[in-house]
């Protein structure tokens, strides 16, 4: 199974969190592998300041404290968070937590 992430980044504030976390994310893949190919998109909205996160899964997983979800699209199963003013080795370990949930 293969984990991929994705940026759709508006601005630069949030650009080396997001570098650090994808690098992270990188050695999930040589640390544990996911049982349910999964995909991390990062993005902003305009005006809004966050780092919105997206976690899509091609099964669907047990619900994660914190995470918005799922919702069913043709990709998968998604659970969405958004994050403000959090450091970046606390936002990987929401993410861990997320990318390796256990399939219902």
């Amino acid at each position: 199974m293969s984990i991929t992430t994705t940026n759709n980044l508006l601005t630069g504030s949030w650009a080396a969190d997001v570098t650090s976390i994808q690098a992270a994310i990188g050695r999930f893949k040589s640390s544990r592998r996911p049982s349910n190919d999964c995909r991390v998109a990062f993005f902003e909205i305009a005006h809004d300041g966050h780092l919105h996160v997206n976690v899509t899964h091609q099964h669907q997983t047990r619900e994660i404290e914190g995470w918005d979800g799922p919702a069913r699209l043709p990709q998968g199963f998604v659970h969405n968070r958004v994050f403000e003013n959090v450091p970046a080795g606390q936002i990987i370990r929401n993410i861990r937590a997320m990318v390796f949930a256990k399939k219902m």
